[in-house]
């Protein structure tokens, strides 16, 4: 997975931004800002690094989103600015660096990386401060006061919750047929061993049987052909994981398989999304994915293609880059033009189907990440992606 192109701002979706615009309006009965400079948000993003796949592609749409809003004349008048710092890595004393000069250079929201253990410094900088901490795509219940204590009421992401998208893995499974499961866990990252447990709650609660339990480590990680050894023999209507091609096994564990011909489907979370990391022999066959938004141009939303094929995005990772955006905008909208962060988090934990360009989003004051948005489901088969449905979780699982 990797950046290709160059990022461009210009403006798109205009339509559906209005839309948007529309909604937050509505929502306030104040539209003056006390104060008249910009609202700035500052992002420590990593650029070559582990996170750098996600990264990178929400940073250059959520630039894009930027320059949309500011087209339409910023948040009650006030222009947006993104300033970033480059955390080379995550590495903890840089990114920690990172968020004290944005802070100091003036920054009104601080935004992080896509992972809670590497973002922990920035966090920790920004609710330090006061100041409302946001991820574009952390996927865990981590990112709020779970981790961080009575602080981290100011941290949240616009990433989906993993027991949200493990119980709509669970959900469009049973859908399928399948009502028996072998997981396999990827327990390299919270995110990916999350999102199977949420799988297998959702699982047991439908009726579905778990007939196996392996555990893998991706990123360096040399035990995965011997989860295939084992898989290979297991009868299963479906295999569950969470892993990320970029990170190495997924690959390795989807050829391991089919060159056994064992064509059993493989569901995985939005972490296996995109075709950049397919081998080519043997061809990937049914393999199937939950995700935010399609790259492959057969996305629902024409707005969310014409993005994706801007930033040449690898992932529909890319899209809450630009939902950040959004949920930022509207939380100020709705605190009268406020950048307080304890005021900023107390509107977000109110989000009920909050629109975004990612769809609808909603928090709780427990839950500060993603639940209740639309999942597009892909499907792979002889090495050619296709939107096949859509998912909602109708139940977000306990873990």
């Amino acid at each position: 997975m990797r950046r290709r192109g160059k990022w461009v701002a210009v403006v798109v979706g205009v339509a559906a931004l209005a839309a948007i615009g529309t909604a937050v309006a509505a929502t306030t009965s104040d539209g003056s800002a006390g104060a008249k400079g910009p609202i700035v948000i500052g992002w420590a993003f990593d650029s070559t690094g582990t996170m750098a796949p996600f990264d990178n592609p929400a940073l250059a749409a959520a630039k894009i989103r930027v320059g949309q809003w500011n087209a339409k004349g910023g948040v009650l008048k006030r222009k947006l600015e993104l300033r970033t710092c480059d955390t080379q890595g995550n590495k903890p004393d840089i990114a920690k660096s990172c968020a004290q000069r944005l802070l100091d250079d003036g920054a009104n929201v601080i935004m992080t990386t896509c992972d809670v253990e590497l973002a922990a410094p920035v966090v920790q900088e920004a609710i330090n401060h006061g100041t409302l901490a946001v991820a574009s795509c952390i996927g865990t219940d981590q990112m709020g006061p779970k981790r961080f204590g009575s602080k981290g009421r100011l941290a949240f992401t616009f990433g989906n919750v993993a027991q949200d998208e493990g119980s709509a893995m669970a959900q469009y499974a049973w859908s399928k047929g399948w009502r028996k499961a072998a997981l396999a866990t990827d327990s390299v990252i919270i995110y990916f061993r999350n999102v199977v447990q949420a799988f297998d709650a959702r699982w047991k609660q439908l009726g579905g049987k778990v007939v196996a339990r392996e555990t893998y480590q991706s990123l360096g990680g040399n035990n995965v052909q011997n989860v295939v050894s084992r898989l290979n023999g297991v009868k299963a209507d479906v295999i569950v994981t969470s892993t990320a091609g970029a990170f190495g096994a997924l690959s390795t564990l989807i050829s391991g398989l089919r060159s056994a011909g064992n064509n059993t489907p493989v569901i995985n979370s939005w972490a296996g999304d995109g075709n950049y990391w397919l081998p080519k022999d043997p061809k990937v066959t049914n393999y199937w994915f939950v995700t935010y938004a399609s790259v492959f141009g057969d996305d629902p939303s024409k707005q969310v293609n014409a993005l994706a094929k801007q930033i040449h995005a690898a992932t529909g990772g890319f899209i809450t880059g630009p939902a950040a955006i959004d949920g930022i905008v509207t939380a100020i909208t709705r605190a009268h033009g406020s950048t307080n962060g304890l005021t900023l988090a107390k509107v977000m934990e109110k989000f009920k189907k909050v629109p975004t360009i990612s769809g609808n989003v909603s928090f709780s004051r427990n839950l500060h990440s993603v639940f209740g948005r639309r999942y597009r489901v892909i499907k792979i088969q002889n090495n050619i992606p296709k939107l096949v449905g859509t998912v909602v979780a109708k139940v977000v699982a306990k873990i």
